[in-house]
């Protein structure tokens, strides 16, 4: 397949396995259902930056089986996405 459309593909997967981990950090870690009253919440306690490094920690996983699949560029792309929001979380920090 082209090179470019796999590393696409991995990209996909990421930010669609660290939104699913953010929204299951959210509710794990928060007293009431509402998604939107908790994203609020946390950003006004600058709790943002660590539940968006917790929903990336789903992105293991999928980088792993990318390597045990030997599809290195789908792995890549996952990789991009995570370095993405390290910066992410960096900035929301300061």
């Amino acid at each position: 397949m082209n090179k470019y459309k796999e590393l696409f593909i991995g990209i996909l997967y990421a930010i669609i396995s660290s939104i699913t981990g953010f929204i299951l950090a959210i509710l794990t870690l928060s007293e009431n259902s509402s998604i939107l009253n908790n994203i609020q919440k946390a950003y006004q306690e600058d709790l943002l930056g660590k539940l968006i490094s917790l929903g990336a920690i789903l992105n293991i996983m999928v980088f792993f089986v990318f390597i045990k699949k030997n599809q290195d560029e789908r792995a890549k792309g996952v990789l991009i996405v995570t370095l993405c929001i390290a910066i992410l979380t960096v900035i929301l920090k300061f």
